[in-house]
């Protein structure tokens, strides 16, 4: 009996990594094959320009709101904790490069994945489900290079240009907050930032996480929504999978591309 569970639970466990490993693998052929379908897809370039209003610009309203009040706290409680060591004048560095070197890059990936990740991967899912994408390739139309590959670049497109607004709305909070609110010399708040705000190590290395984020939260939504069972259940199912998946993947990738930058 002992060794029946044993059995039942190692089959368990070895079905779910080969699992796994083949849907790593299926994530990258598809990766590959969107890369191969860029060119016929870039040939018509109007459908990668309505992914990026569908994508980017309807998600503006959330990015900017959240960057606001991001921007306000950081303000608010740097202020009070620099106060402590005579350093209050160092509040527009300290919400600056938080917002550039992580927060912007971090939190409008996270947002990018619940608002738009998870409607790229209801819209596939449905497409699929509804035999649209069969229908494509019926007509000798590739799925790849007429959905897949317009939405992917898009989103990479997207992401560096929503991060870059967040950390700009997000250091307007922290001026509002810092300023106006708490009595902040405006002199010392943006020449303290100007003179330690690095343009190739802070903002470079902002806009080259969010390009990678891009690229992560992007194409798992995409496999998601094209590996989805054509059921309700399994559009459901996938659109949570693309939550918590680029979620995970993109804290993961920060601290790894956080390690790499500060050892150069």
């Amino acid at each position: 009996m002992v060794l029946h569970k044993i059995k039942r639970l190692l089959t368990k466990l070895g079905a779910g990594c080969v699992n796994k490993i083949w849907r790593l693998g299926a994530g990258g052929r598809l990766f590959w094959l969107t890369l191969l379908s860029s060119g016929e897809s870039f040939r018509r370039f109007r459908l990668t320009i309505r992914e990026v209003y569908f994508t980017g610009v309807l998600s503006l309203i959330i990015i900017l709101v959240s960057a606001f009040f991001v921007g306000m706290v950081l303000a608010l409680q740097g202020y009070h904790t620099l106060q402590k060591y005579g350093s209050s004048e160092a509040i527009g560095v300290l919400v600056a490069l938080a917002l550039v070197r992580e927060l912007g890059p971090v939190v409008t990936a996270l947002l990018f994945a619940g608002r738009a990740g998870t409607a790229i991967t209801a819209e596939i899912g449905l497409m699929k489900a509804t035999e649209q994408l069969s229908a494509m390739e019926m007509m000798a139309v590739s799925p790849i290079a007429r959905v897949i590959a317009p939405r992917f670049w898009a989103g990479v497109i997207a992401m560096p240009v929503l991060a870059t607004l967040f950390s700009m709305v997000g250091i307007l909070g922290g001026y509002l907050v810092a300023v106006p609110l708490i009595g902040v010399d405006e002199g010392a708040f943006w020449s303290q930032m100007q003179a330690n705000v690095d343009w190739e190590y802070d903002i470079l290395n902002g806009v080259l996480k969010s390009v990678v984020f891009g690229v992560a939260c992007t194409m798992i939504a995409l496999f998601e929504g094209y590996d989805a069972p054509p059921t309700a259940e399994g559009v459901s199912r996938a659109t949570t999978r693309t939550v918590v998946t680029s979620s995970l993947a993109v804290l993961g990738l920060d601290f790894i591309l956080t390690s790499f930058m500060i050892a150069m």
